[in-house]
């Protein structure tokens, strides 16, 4: 049993971690944005499929696997537009208009990838985003193995991070998100185009939720598989929820979200626990968590339409 625990508590898994983290983080960060300014995007989970579908069919056609990522973004915007129209423009259930999204996604790429590969299973094998080694830090004993070489999306996780807090609480853009989720009217008074920043929220959200299918991809992966999300998009609206909206703390409860995933991939390597357990973990780990943060939790908007007088 020592050897065990010692087979399961080591650098490949804080490692394996952070590589879970990545798209949990992305889709997370864009639920962010979207509820900042008003409106729920419950299509996570279907705006990451449609986008790790859309990435491998890029890279399929063209052989660059960047170019896939750029189509993954592009179809993930492309989404969050979708979604905006309906909720923003129409004044449409932010929740039925999501879970639509969700829906449309599931049966799409299952329809595409019979098209194109022949197959609802899994597509052809594509070119994928090599990992990047960083020579200094590669070298440093424990943080190397841990740090030194992952995918450049991986690299680029903290800092959007980073670069999603200053502008939200560092720059007047963020002064206007903030006060066009939480005041809308005010907001609009003080000569703020509402619409215009929900927008533009909204296709970003949808952006950073297409990033996060592409590294599923193309760079977790090299191949689309049906349903291969997972749950990752409603699992990083809890960590959304648990992180309270705020781009480092959405950051930390990535982590944790990601550390459950790759602790069951180890248990499942170990055969310590039965399968059926092993792959509930981060499940039942995302609803406890709910279960105890969202009644304390307080939303940055009210969610209800704005219609301008």
């Amino acid at each position: 049993m020592r050897l065990e625990l010692v087979d399961l508590i080591n650098t490949g898994l804080f490692a394996a971690s952070i590589r879970m983290a990545t798209p949990i983080a992305y889709a997370a960060l864009g639920g962010m944005f979207s509820e900042r300014v008003g409106v729920m995007n419950i299509g996570l989970e279907g705006i990451m499929l449609t986008s790790a579908f859309s990435g491998v069919a890029a890279s399929y056609y063209t052989g660059s696997a960047w170019l896939g990522v750029v189509a993954a973004v592009l179809v993930g915007g492309l989404l969050g537009l979708l979604h905006a129209i309906l909720t923003v423009k129409y004044s449409g259930d932010q929740v039925v208009s999501g879970t639509g999204i969700n829906i449309l996604a599931a049966g799409f790429t299952a329809y595409m990838s019979q098209v194109i590969w022949g197959t609802r299973g899994s597509s052809d094998a594509v070119n994928s985003i090599p990992d990047l080694t960083i020579p200094v830090l590669k070298q440093i004993p424990v943080l190397g193995a841990v740090f030194g070489t992952h995918s450049p999306l991986v690299y680029l996780m903290p800092i959007i991070t980073a670069a999603s807090y200053y502008v939200l609480f560092k720059t007047p853009l963020g002064l206007r998100i903030r006060a066009v989720g939480e005041h809308p009217t005010a907001a609009e008074t003080a000569g703020v185009d509402v619409y215009r920043i929900k927008y533009m929220c909204v296709i970003f959200s949808g952006m950073l939720a297409g990033l996060g299918g592409a590294f599923l991809s193309l760079s977790h992966l090299n191949v689309f598989n049906k349903g291969m999300t997972g749950g990752r998009g409603f699992i990083a609206l809890a960590a959304m929820i648990f992180g309270k909206w705020m781009p480092f703390s959405v950051f930390g409860a990535s982590l944790l979200f990601g550390f459950a995933d790759a602790l069951q991939m180890r248990l499942q390597s170990l055969g310590i626990l039965p399968p059926q357990i092993i792959l509930a973990i981060p499940y039942v780990l995302t609803v406890s968590i709910l279960a105890g943060v969202v009644g304390k939790a307080k939303p940055p908007s009210d969610y209800k339409p704005y219609e301008r007088e």
